[in-house]
């Protein structure tokens, strides 16, 4: 076995120490900067509550003027209540899946940003890519987040008349 000189060993350690803390850092310029809810949150965390906002955005975006919007109908009010009656291991992997969105999910298309600092037609590719990946557990999260945005937007009846639906018969005078 090659034995290592002491000089050579402490450049190795100077240089690990430097790539961690420039990755340290890089973490923490990147998972900070969000801003504070002027709501009370229940379960998500500032920064998860500001990427199901984004999300939610692309995903129930109104495809014509009038229609009201994510923001309108608080789908990240609704993520947010949902999520605090979550089994425990599912919030964990709802919360890593929203971390992939925002930190690698961009990156893997090439994009320097975090999600929540793209632009809307550059959210709506991550978004595509994810919908239509290679790998059945991207596609699956992807499946399952939008269905979770859907129950938070398709809850108000104001978005009702957009798919023809015209309320419950419950209740209906004949």
């Amino acid at each position: 076995m090659k034995k290592v000189s002491r000089r050579r060993l402490m450049k190795g350690a100077i240089a690990s120490a430097i790539v961690g803390s420039a990755a340290g850092i890089l973490g923490l310029v990147r998972s900070s900067g969000y801003a504070t809810p002027s709501v009370p949150l229940r379960s998500l965390s500032p920064a998860e509550y500001e990427i199901v906002k984004h999300v939610a955005r692309r995903v129930c975006a109104p495809d014509a003027e009038g229609v009201v919007t994510a923001d309108d109908t608080d789908v990240a009010g609704f993520v947010d209540a949902y999520v605090a009656n979550m089994p425990r291991r599912m919030k964990r992997d709802l919360r890593r899946f929203f971390s992939f969105i925002e930190q690698v999910a961009p990156v893997l298309e090439g994009r320097a940003a975090r999600f929540t600092r793209l632009s809307p037609d550059d959210q709506d590719a991550v978004l595509a890519s994810l919908e239509s990946h290679s790998s059945e557990l991207l596609r699956g999260g992807f499946e399952g987040l939008k269905a979770l945005l859907f129950m938070g937007y398709y809850r108000d009846a104001r978005t009702w008349g957009v798919i023809g639906y015209d309320g419950p018969l419950i209740g209906r005078t004949p």
